[in-house]
């Protein structure tokens, strides 16, 4: 049996807790059976971001025309040259990470599946491996619904249509979330004929108001409430037979077909049932509050628990293990700050906090503050026909329970709330201190502005 400090299995968030334990002397086995750098890095975050940045281009151009910008000549650009630049530069950086680990003499790679042999024993199917601390960190992949006829059809999932082959003409989409808005929306700029479908509605966990705004605004079309009955796949077509909101058969076709509708934890081949770890209904791990899972000495993070589903809430679970067993030694429950999310789809949706919706259903009383991006400067200047920032403020504190904006630059623009929020500010620190006019962060003074016309007009102030 192979001792370390400490096991790692996946190579995507995981890596928050190989290198660093390793320049502190631990020595480190981390696994990986698919290419290092996980989810984000090879067909998720990065990825998406680099193939959505031309997009927005090509969209900004089509919108010039209304400041009398005009082109006479459609833009010229070879799409699948755009695929392969960013999987080329996707595959440099997965490449380089065992290469910076060989460099390293407290690190051990291994490409390879490992699952629990017993309590804290790993094995490949031919060696074992043991360490005090063994982090799961084996994320998701795509939940593939039970539509009959689905499942024999090539179909793509995220994975697929960030590296497409051929780019195609037109494009079904399953699901109306996040991954769905924002490959939808880049395909849909670059010449493809995009239709969604989903059983519910667009992003289901969103604001009210902001779902409102953005289905007014939607980059495709996409049919709610539709029932599947079936899909098939002949002479390179794709048919999705169904039933529309109204209860009318539909039969809708396309030359590729994306599920996009959920996702599921990996966590079944890591044979669970040979340890004393526990899972939920839906098999994410559960772990306590110091991310220690129900076998001790065994801690997961990231996707695979099942709290946050960002890259980043990932991180900073990392970054709390490391501290937290081999940093100071600090014993106190993880704590999150405010959570941010974003989607880079076509109106930009950022938010954080509690939606209008979850506050009402917690009888917490607030005030709220809307301002369109059309009320302020820099909107006139953008000639802006839609999006908003949303505040809601805590009546008996002040401070900022939810923020939710759709527009340009909502996720840069979400970051200054989510400074106040992290430093518990107030309504009086928003309002008090001085906004460069005329930026695109007046926008969010403005709502501000209306929380205390509000508070005025209860008799507050």
């Amino acid at each position: 049996m192979k001792e370390y400090d400490i096991l790692v299995i996946g190579a995507g968030a995981g890596t928050k807790l190989v290198t660093p334990p390793s320049q502190i002397g631990k020595r480190v086995a981390v696994f990986e059976k698919e290419t290092p750098g996980g989810t984000c890095l090879n067909r998720g975050c990065i990825p998406s971001k680099m193939v959505i940045y031309p997009s927005e281009l090509l969209r900004l151009r089509k919108e010039s025309r209304r400041f009398g910008i005009y082109d006479a000549e459609a833009p010229t650009f070879d799409v699948n040259s755009i695929f392969k630049r960013v999987n080329a530069t996707v595959k440099s950086d997965s490449n380089s990470i065992p290469v910076a680990y060989d460099k390293n003499p407290n690190i051990h790679y291994y490409p390879k599946k490992v699952w629990f042999q017993a309590s804290k024993i790993l094995t490949d199917g031919e060696e074992t491996y043991t360490a005090k601390h063994i982090f799961v960190v084996t994320g998701t992949r795509p939940y593939i619904p039970n539509i009959p006829g689905l499942k024999d059809t090539p179909f793509w999932t995220s994975r697929e249509a960030l590296s497409p082959d051929v780019f195609p003409k037109s494009l079904l989409i399953l699901g109306a979330g996040f991954i769905s808005l924002e490959l939808g929306a880049a395909y849909q700029a670059y010449g493809c004929q995009v239709t969604g479908l989903t059983r519910g509605e667009v992003l289901k966990h969103a604001d009210g108001e902001i779902k409102k705004e953005l289905n007014a605004h939607l980059p495709f079309p996409i049919h709610t409430d539709f029932t599947f009955s079936s899909v098939e796949y002949k002479n390179k077509v794709f048919r999705v037979h169904g039933k529309n909101k109204e209860g009318n058969e539909v039969f809708l076709e396309a030359e590729q077909l994306l599920v996009a509708t959920g996702i599921k934890p990996n966590t079944e081949e890591l044979h669970l049932e040979n340890t004393k770890i526990q899972v939920n209904a839906e098999g994410y791990i559960l772990v306590d509050d110091t991310l220690q899972t129900t076998e001790p000495g065994v801690y997961a993070f990231g996707d695979v628990i099942g709290r946050y589903f960002f890259r980043h809430s990932a991180n900073y679970e990392g970054e709390y293990l490391f501290e937290h067993l081999f940093g100071q030694k600090s014993q106190k429950p993880i704590l999150y700050p405010p959570m941010p999310e974003a989607i880079f789809t076509y109106p930009q949706i950022a938010s954080v906090g509690k939606t209008e919706e979850e506050l009402q259903s917690e009888n917490i009383p607030y005030y709220k503050g809307v301002n369109p991006y059309s009320s302020s400067a820099t909107g006139m200047a953008r000639l802006s026909h839609s999006g908003f920032v949303k505040v809601l403020v805590s009546k008996e504190t002040e401070q900022l329970l939810g923020a939710h904006i759709i527009g340009e630059e909502a996720a840069n623009l979400l970051h200054q709330i989510l400074m106040g929020m992290y430093l518990k500010a107030t309504l009086d620190d928003y309002l008090g201190m001085i906004y460069i006019h005329p930026a695109i962060s007046e926008i969010t003074r403005n709502a501000f502005r209306k929380v205390r016309e509000q508070k005025l007009k209860e008799g507050k102030l």
